[in-house]
């Protein structure tokens, strides 16, 4: 299979690049529901830009392109050590040319491997079949969504819905609470994949085996298919919203398999999965190994810019009060800003994910912080034959895994301003009233959005981390976020979490 190679190359650039035709239709979908003039509605024509400009670059969606996950039916007689070797040097290739980030890191030494080869990465799992054609399926899930993951064993409490029984309406209720605790962390407005039954281990994998199936399709048990239209519909109604700043679109799809169990056990998995829902698949002959056929292109493409300028046309218009700022940030102008401001950068910022945030507690900075911009993300870099770094795609990461640390390094440094997604929680709120900080909530996935305002990469610092967590200094123009934590204690993150929870609450009684 001389071309196997070459097609597995191509449909993990199509799977980074491109989004799918259900998905894209969804996204739409969302997007002509919303209110005009919002937070929500300034989200998602954010988010259609840069699938645009993603499709068009032929760059990655998303700066976090995941863990790359295949499934593969092939025909008896196929030889699947080959066909790994095969997806082995694609991913490679792949990683070396910018169409994804090199996210497989050593769990002991914290080693990146920087090819995205590694022990269990990437996820392969085979399966034979009668056909006489290959099925390949990739989907690439970030780690942001892959951390609101979440497993109930009934029976449970469960926050806001009370007890969740052995039953579907307890099973309703596990699905509820995990769409409230994903809250605007995952990337929503999102897609959840649901596995009721099995052990821990196969609960999980059949919720991730549902986000293989197409939004639009209907689940044949007719149970199930009553559950998923309960909660896409309900779910929308907690005011969530996208990146969780509020809003109608919560959740795009909904998709439940259920499977065996032992009588002693009874696992309900969600996996979530962020807008950024990338998952494609190919028939392959068996033979050559060429691509016969597109799977999850089929239907009308939808032109999501014709959705964003009618939407737009229709537009109400809404007071916003718009700052800049360059750094070095003073006390005096972080203290000017509130909830709802929408501040546009200049100059320069500075990234920082985990690595960063966990040696800064113990050691100095490499450059000085002092009225500094730290930007929560990890790039996609390229590195010219001249030695020169060119930022392909740089969307923030979740916040909250640098809760432990931020406020303390903040006020170490000097930091005035956290750029993120997802929010912070009390600790960090309680720091930035105390040393007069500000938290800024960028959209989440827009990586080609964000990288266009990057004009230059003027430095970079501990690139012993790996890129993804090495500390990039970039100069920046237009880059525009959304102030959601002020240094006066006021919080979008917490007011959403606070009226969502009592929404929730209304799905408590028995409706099954």
């Amino acid at each position: 299979m001389e071309k196997l190679q070459e097609s597995m190359y191509q449909l993990i650039v199509e799977t980074s690049t491109n989004l799918p035709n259900d998905v894209r239709r969804a996204i739409a979908e969302a997007k002509a529901k919303e209110n005009a003039g919002t937070r929500a509605a300034l989200s998602l024509s954010t988010i259609t830009e840069n699938i645009k400009m993603a499709d068009e670059n032929i760059s990655p969606i998303c700066q976090d392109t995941g863990m790359p996950t295949f499934e593969i039916k092939v025909p008896v007689g196929v030889n699947q050590i080959e066909m790994k070797k095969a997806i082995y040097a694609a991913i490679e290739q792949a990683t070396k040319d910018g169409k994804l980030r090199p996210n497989s890191v050593d769990s002991l030494t914290g080693k990146n491997s920087g090819n995205n080869l590694g022990e269990g990465t990437p996820v392969i799992h085979f399966e034979q079949w009668e056909e006489d054609y290959i099925d390949a399926r990739l989907i690439l899930k970030g780690g942001g969504c892959e951390n609101k993951n979440i497993q109930y064993s009934l029976p449970a409490e469960l926050e806001g819905l009370g007890r969740a029984g052995r039953d579907l309406d307890g099973i309703r209720k596990c699905i509820m609470h995990s769409v409230y605790q994903a809250q605007g962390q995952g990337c929503s407005a999102g897609f959840i994949g649901v596995g009721i039954g099995g052990d821990r281990t196969t609960s999980y994998s059949l919720a991730k085996e549902q986000l293989f199936r197409k939004v639009d399709d209907v689940n044949p048990n007719d149970d199930l298919r009553k559950l998923e239209e309960y909660v896409l519909e309900n779910a929308n109604k907690l005011g969530i919203g996208t990146m969780g700043f509020g809003g109608e679109a919560t959740l795009l799809g909904c998709k439940v398999g259920a499977m065996n169990r032992l009588p002693a056990s009874f696992f309900v998995s969600v996996a979530y999965n962020c807008w950024a829902f990338r998952r494609l698949g190919v028939e392959l002959d068996a033979e050559t190994g060429e691509i016969k056929k597109w799977l999850y292109k089929d239907g009308e493409r939808v032109d999501l810019n014709e959705v964003a300028s009618q939407v737009a046309a229709t537009a109400e218009t809404t007071e916003v009060r718009e700052v800049v700022l360059e750094a070095p940030v003073t006390e005096e102008q972080i203290r000017e800003l509130k909830v709802g401001d929408v501040v546009i950068i200049n100059g320069m910022l500075h990234t920082g994910r985990d690595a960063i945030h966990h040696h800064l507690m113990d050691h100095d900075a490499p450059i000085d912080l002092d009225g500094q911009i730290i930007y929560h993300c990890g790039p996609v870099m390229l590195q010219d034959d001249a030695g020169d770094w060119h930022v392909k795609a740089a969307g923030p990461t979740t916040s909250i895994r640098e809760e432990p640390y931020q406020g303390d390094i903040m006020k170490k440094f000097g930091i005035r301003a956290v750029i993120g997604k997802g929010g912070m929680g009390p600790k960090t709120l309680k720091a930035l009233q105390e040393h007069g900080g500000v938290y800024l909530n960028a959209i989440g996935g827009a990586a080609q959005y964000y990288a266009d305002c990057i004009k230059k990469v003027k430095g970079v610092d501990l690139m012993e981390f790996g890129i993804p967590e090495a500390m990039w200094h970039l100069e920046v123009e237009g880059f525009a976020a959304i102030v959601t934590m002020d240094s006066h204690g006021n919080s979008l993150h917490e007011d959403v979490d606070k009226s969502s929870l009592e929404k929730l609450e209304q799905f408590a009684e028995k409706v099954f």
